[in-house]
């Protein structure tokens, strides 16, 4: 398995994931993704800003994600408290699926294993993640990979999400 950059020809495998995922969700009766994001225009924008990643196995794309360095703009308010300070670089994951066929593999913890590394040779010592409160799986799996629950923050929506957060 490796982590990869996509590009504008992996789209059409980028939101069958992604619809994958949604139906996963609704099963699940978590009412996140449920309302049309993400859209095929995020998508674009992560490729657009070399955000956006695949899990790639066997020549076939078997995961996806948003990963970046860059910041979020909803991570600077938060109820609570983040455990780095307000001007401290860190990567951050957004978006993550798995392949109906792949779930349930430790794809999700691979996909932070690699992350956290590029965070690491770049000299960033953490990472945070949001997630929705009905999504006990993503808890669970953060909760074990070493996650600490900062707060919850709001997105530009109005959504309110759980916050994470890694020192590395």
């Amino acid at each position: 398995m490796k982590l990869i950059k996509s590009n504008k020809n992996d789209i059409p495998a980028i939101m069958k994931i992604i619809a994958d995922a949604k139906q996963y969700l609704a099963s699940l009766s978590i009412d996140q993704w449920q309302d049309g994001y993400p859209t095929i225009e995020q998508i674009e924008l992560d490729i657009k800003n070399e955000d956006s990643y695949l899990v790639y196995d066997d020549n076939k794309i078997i995961g996806t994600t948003v990963f970046s360095i860059n910041g979020e703009p909803t991570y600077n308010k938060i109820e609570g408290e983040w455990l780095t300070k307000k001007d401290e670089q860190y990567g951050v994951i957004h978006r993550l699926a798995v392949d109906n066929d792949y779930r349930s593999l430790g794809l999700a913890k691979f996909v932070f294993q690699q992350c956290e590394n590029i965070l690491l040779n770049q000299g960033i010592k953490s990472m945070r993640i949001d997630t929705h409160k009905d999504n006990k799986g993503m808890q669970g799996l953060l909760n074990k990979l070493g996650y600490q629950y900062c707060g919850v923050i709001t997105l530009i929506g109005g959504d309110k999400r759980l916050a994470y957060e890694k020192l590395m």
